[in-house]
């Protein structure tokens, strides 16, 4: 069975845990064919992208969800949104020349910070920042939850170039469990399991197939799975908003600057949209972002 873009959430019926798988392949073919990544960044990316689909599963809220890796190496940064609708976008930048395949993540991200930003339709932002720890993104993100959240939760994360995926387990308050040392032993014992797998086994093989391989002495429940696609937020609107916010005579003087026009470019999808002097009156004028004439995007 092709896996596609999808997440999938199962519960440990007799245990204080749950699970989210999350598989993605168009998505993340939608974020590469943009940028020429080095295979490094390229699978980096990858597992960002995996993991903030498998935040977005886990955590109930409305709006968007950040994942953020800045450092002072020769990549940068690397950042991935992912909203309540399960739409998720990319990026990173890097320094072609100083980059290696073969280099690591510590190499290639040394002082690294990890944010990550919810971000609700209604209610208060929330951002939590730690050190970049770990070999790994896995690791680092598991190090986040253990340091900053309450639930201990575990992160399994692949990517090869081609499709990208991931497992999150999280502990429950408890409830079926209620001795400490079995609930420390259960823990383990899954996230032990958990990290057997290799990256050819799970992006080959179906999550049924997968829970049954890992933990085939539980009882588990496996939910349907959820669409999870490629979508950038960037719009002819936005752009005009941002020049909107710049006043009528800056704006103005930077289309004389630029010899007519005002290009803003979209990182996340490489869209263009320009804007002319006529655009930039009747935007001032009427609140419009539509082009008087044909324009351009």
């Amino acid at each position: 069975m092709t896996k596609q873009d999808i997440t999938q959430r199962f519960l440990f019926e007799n245990l204080d845990a749950k699970g989210e798988f999350v598989s993605l392949e168009q998505s993340y073919h939608e974020v590469l064919k943009r940028h020429n990544y080095p295979p490094v960044v390229a699978n980096l990316l990858g597992e960002l992208l995996a993991a903030s689909a498998l935040l977005c599963g886990t955590l109930k809220f409305d709006g968007v969800l950040v994942l953020q890796v800045r450092s002072e190496g020769p990549l940068p940064l690397l950042m991935v949104e992912c909203n309540s609708q399960r739409e998720i976008r990319g990026i990173a930048r890097y320094e072609e020349e100083q980059i290696d395949n073969n280099m690591s993540l510590n190499e290639l991200m040394p002082n690294g910070i990890l944010t990550l930003t919810v971000d609700p339709t209604q209610g208060k932002r929330y951002q939590g920042v730690v050190a970049l720890e770990g070999d790994s993104l896995s690791t680092s993100l598991s190090n986040y939850f253990a340091s900053s959240e309450q639930l201990p939760t575990f992160f399994w994360l692949c990517a090869d170039g081609k499709k990208a995926g991931g497992m999150l387990i999280q502990s429950l308050p408890e409830e079926k469990q209620h001795d400490t040392e079995q609930r420390s032993a259960t823990w383990q014992h899954l996230t032990t399991l958990a990290n057997s797998l290799t990256t050819d086994e799970f992006l080959s093989t179906p999550h049924a197939t997968i829970l049954h391989r890992l933990y085939h002495e539980e009882d588990i429940r496996l939910f349907d799975a959820q669409p999870i696609k490629f979508q950038c937020s960037c719009s002819r609107s936005r752009s005009a908003n941002a020049l909107r916010s710049l006043g009528l005579d800056d704006a103005l003087a930077l289309i004389a600057e630029q010899n007519g026009h005002i290009m803003i470019d979209c990182q996340f999808c490489n869209q263009h949209y320009t804007f002319d002097k006529a655009d930039v009156i009747q935007l001032f004028k009427d609140g419009s972002s539509e082009p008087p004439s044909e324009t351009k995007h």
